[in-house]
């Protein structure tokens, strides 16, 4: 960094986060086969649509766009002619928003705050209700099933019972639904962090934690930590989502705006230490934090 220009610092740091960002794109692209002329083009696409968004609709568009993207004036055009490729339209998720219900409404937990086994039918706390709570668009039938698939819930025919599997929404299984989730979360963090780096002042809540000299012993406490702060955080804000929405829509307000809250954790082995460099000492370093 030292050798660069003062100007060119800038412009080397954001290379080296976005080469960051597409090191486990690149991985995931490799494992699931996907070319790397299919990502190019998408890169391409993505590119100039960034600069069509802040050149005005002229006839020097194709030039300004070439200059500001470094793509060819052939390529701009051919891009800008076919126009964007829209996003597949994923379907709305009724398991996952009977799953958040049925870990957060009082009713569908016991005194612990667990959720219930709940019996299949029934007008009291029954998945029947629960079902039904969310939308009555699809039959409960239909979303137990859809649960039961994703591993997420079991029924107990003999019983005729149902009881959730695990305590987070994660569809295992289901590799289309999985790579959503890796377009939505990471597109959406990606989007926030972006316009913070942008914008005048932060827009946008985006910060983390991070800590190194960690043992192995100490990783499967975090987890059960980052577990439980997950969970409660759920329990705080769902609800207050769900009736913020009722509030919205008994008083007439225009539903157009989204949100989304997420919380990750990363982990992976530190870097080994340079030659000559002294150990970090025995109690390990203060965790830290970072934000955009």
């Amino acid at each position: 960094m030292a050798d660069l220009p003062i100007e060119s610092e800038p412009q080397q740091a954001l290379a080296e986060a976005l080469a960051a960002v597409l090191r486990p794109l690149a991985r995931l692209a490799v494992a699931r086969g996907l070319p790397f002329g299919e990502a190019e083009e998408r890169l391409k696409r993505a590119f100039v649509e960034a600069a069509q968004g802040i050149t005005p609709a002229t006839a020097r568009q194709v030039s300004r766009i070439a200059t500001a993207t470094g793509i060819n004036r052939r390529e701009v055009t051919r891009l800008l002619e076919a126009g964007p490729v829209a996003a597949a339209a994923r379907p709305r998720s009724v398991a996952s928003e009977v799953f958040a219900h049925w870990t957060t409404a009082r009713r569908f937990r016991d005194r612990r705050g667990a959720p219930r086994v709940l019996p299949r039918m029934g007008q009291g706390a029954s998945f029947e209700t629960l079902a039904q709570s969310v939308t009555t668009d699809v039959h409960p039938r239909s979303i137990l099933a859809e649960l039961v698939r994703l591993r997420l819930a079991t029924h107990d025919a003999e019983r005729d019972t149902v009881a959730l599997v695990g305590d987070a929404f994660v569809p295992r299984g289901d590799t289309l639904r999985m790579l959503g989730f890796v377009g939505d979360n990471v597109g959406d963090h990606l989007a926030a962090a972006a316009d913070n780096v942008l914008g005048d002042a932060p827009r946008h809540f985006e910060q983390a934690l991070f800590a190194d000299a960690l043992s192995a012993d100490s990783l499967q406490r975090v987890r059960a930590l980052v577990t439980a702060q997950w969970k409660a955080m759920i329990e705080a804000v769902v609800p207050a989502l769900e009736q913020m929405i009722e509030d919205d829509r008994t008083h007439g307000r225009a539903l157009d705006q989204r949100l989304r809250i997420g919380l990750y954790a990363y982990h992976a082995a530190a870097a080994p230490l340079a030659a000559g460099a002294a150990p970090p000492p025995p109690a390990g370093r203060r965790g830290s934090k970072d934000k955009t």
